[in-house]
């Protein structure tokens, strides 16, 4: 059973949920840096690179940079989750914070853009990863009461790291320093995780049934988790593909409108919204989930999700302040969506594969993901630019909403220990 409160009080240890916490919540925030800080620099990115002067490549090569870190983030989420199952939460946390850290720095260090492609990959294996396993950990560790509520709030780091990936832009006009400078911070934070992390008490008590579960993985695709996987998938992986193909391109998308200046303050505000606004979604959506249901909340952040999408890459011809606003609306519920999924897909499965059975429904729409910002930048030029092709992937949301309408039976369950 998880850890509560009371009993961590009688162990001399109040103040450890609060440092886990906080490495939790730094580690998703940098994982939040890292994913998007590449799409806010790409354009300079690409310029450094000397590429040749042919658009179409540019194009091309920044769809590779941008989706090939989703791929690896996929696979990475599917990996980190079978090894927090099978070695530890622990490990799986500060192991994957540390893999994520090397490469960014390496990222700032390369001179030719496929060893960006390369080091991208890595890092967003590394990225996958902690958002899985720190996730779960602080789910079976954190007490029951308020569990919802934090889990809700964990989900803003990410939106923070989207937040500081634009002011980082905003300021620091060199790209290699700033990933240097980024990719050295969870390195330092996995090394004194090694001494300052505890290992799950759920985990410990059923390392048996998870190794148990390990050497026989059919049981995650058994027909009871069958079915959880698949309705846990389709929701969140059809909030991700719209999601990170507004992410991935929407700083080059800004670029797109803008001809009298060089767009670097334009594309730095417009992240930095992103984050903000994801970041009081997330906040808020432990009430808001509470307050009206998991089906309603998932189905307002759906619906307004798919308004957004239009009103922002339909109606914007020519850059303007107004455009700052719908993003940061946009950005709201995209925050929201994230911590009400974040609260309800662990809950679907039990102990043994709660770590890989999360990791794969966050993931395997990354798999479609990655595509989608691959063919976004493939595909810009045919589809008319960067605002009909991003708004055709965000039609995805409209799948989403009608999904969550055919699904019943998905209000909020307790997480609890299930042999």
């Amino acid at each position: 059973m998880s850890i509560t409160l009371a009993q961590a009080e009688k162990k001399n240890l109040p103040g450890y949920f609060w440092l886990l916490f906080f490495i939790c919540f730094v580690s998703g925030a940098l994982g939040g840096t890292v994913s998007t800080l590449m799409s806010v620099y790409l354009p300079v990115v690409i310029k450094d690179m000397q590429v040749a002067a042919d658009p179409a490549l540019h194009s091309s090569i920044s769809a590779y940079i941008n989706a090939v870190f989703i791929f690896g983030w996929a696979l990475g989420g599917f990996s980190w989750g079978v090894v927090g199952d099978r070695i530890g939460r622990k490990k799986a946390v500060l192991l994957s914070v540390a893999c994520y850290g090397i490469f960014t720095v390496l990222t700032g260090l390369m001179q030719l853009w496929w060893g960006i492609v390369a080091c991208r990959f890595f890092s967003g294996f590394g990225v996958g990863g902690v958002l899985v396993s720190g996730l779960t950990l602080i789910s079976e560790v954190w007490p029951q009461r308020s569990r919802a509520i934090f889990i809700g709030i964990l989900s803003i780091a990410f939106p923070v790291g989207i937040f500081s990936a634009g002011l980082i832009t905003y300021t620091v006009p060199g790209w290699r320093q700033a990933f240097v400078a980024v990719g050295l911070v969870p390195l330092a934070i996995s090394f004194a995780g090694v001494w300052q992390v505890r290992e799950s008490e759920t985990w410990l008590s059923n390392r048996d049934t998870f190794r148990q579960g390990f050497q026989k993985r059919e049981s995650l695709f058994s027909a009871g988790q069958g079915r959880e996987l698949l309705k846990g998938s389709l929701i969140f992986g059809s909030m991700l593909i719209g999601l990170w193909a507004i992410f991935s391109w929407l700083p080059t998308w800004v670029q797109s409108l803008i001809t009298t200046t060089d767009g670097q303050k334009e594309r730095g505000l417009s992240m930095m919204l992103l984050g903000m606004g994801g970041l009081a979604g997330g906040f808020f959506s432990g009430w808001l989930l509470n307050a009206i249901g998991l089906r309603r909340s998932m189905l307002l952040c759906f619906a307004v999700c798919s308004v957004l999408s239009f009103i922002l890459f339909k109606t914007n011809g020519v850059f303007s302040p107004l455009i700052y606003v719908e993003i940061g609306i946009l950005a709201f519920f995209f925050g929201i969506s994230q911590g009400v999924l974040s609260s309800y897909i662990p809950q679907l499965f039990s102990t043994g594969i709660r770590a890989s059975a999360t990791g794969f429904c966050f993931n395997i729409g990354r798999l479609f993901t990655g595509t989608a910002v691959l063919f976004v930048g493939m595909l810009v030029t045919s589809l008319g630019g960067y605002g009909n092709a991003i708004y055709i992937f965000s039609l995805v949301f409209i799948i989403g909403l009608i999904i969550i309408f055919l699904i019943k039976n998905v209000e909020r369950k307790e997480i609890v220990q299930r042999s």
